[in-house]
């Protein structure tokens, strides 16, 4: 069975920083211990890298979530340092300008993954458009997300996004 995991935007503007929440940097150990059980297994690891540039506020996204995060060389920008410690030469790391990556979704349709799961943040923002992106890549494959390695900024919207996903046909485990 080949399978890939998908880390999503687990960067520092959503753990601590202008986006920050608490509660986000509690999944950072069951995503260490899915990346490196993914590593031992020799499974494909992807890392998508949520980015902006300093006309932010000026874009679609920014007019609706107008607080300036992940720009591109900034410290916000940068995947949490114990993940990017774990980032190997041939994980492939996707930067998307919103929320989901259609660049994801085109390498994706070309693999032949059984399963993908997705971690990381933020559940009903990112991780719910890349798993939808990752579903209609190949709608064949088993979809699931961890939704003890993912979390919101609402515990309410959290659990919407987790039920809107299981309702997708997205395995929800360790609910």
């Amino acid at each position: 069975m080949k399978q890939c995991l998908i880390v999503v935007d687990f960067q520092n503007d959503f753990i601590d920083g202008a986006l920050g929440f608490e509660g986000a940097i509690d999944i950072k150990e069951p995503i260490l211990k899915k990346i490196r059980n993914a590593k031992q297994q020799g499974h494909d690891i992807l890392y998508t890298i949520d980015t902006h540039k300093d006309d932010y506020l000026e874009t679609e996204e920014g007019h609706n979530l107008p607080v300036i995060h992940c720009v591109e060389g900034t410290h916000g920008h940068q995947i949490e340092a114990d993940v990017q410690a774990e980032i190997r030469d041939e994980d492939k790391q996707f930067v998307k300008y919103t929320f989901p990556s259609l660049e994801l979704g085109t390498y994706l349709k070309d693999k032949d993954y059984d399963e993908i799961e997705l971690v990381g943040l933020v559940s009903n923002i990112c991780v719910l458009s890349n798993a939808v992106i990752a579903k209609s890549a190949l709608p064949n494959a088993h979809i699931k997300v961890d939704a003890k390695a993912t979390a919101s900024f609402d515990k309410d919207i959290h659990e919407k996004a987790l039920d809107v996903m299981e309702g997708l046909h997205i395995e929800v485990t360790n609910r």
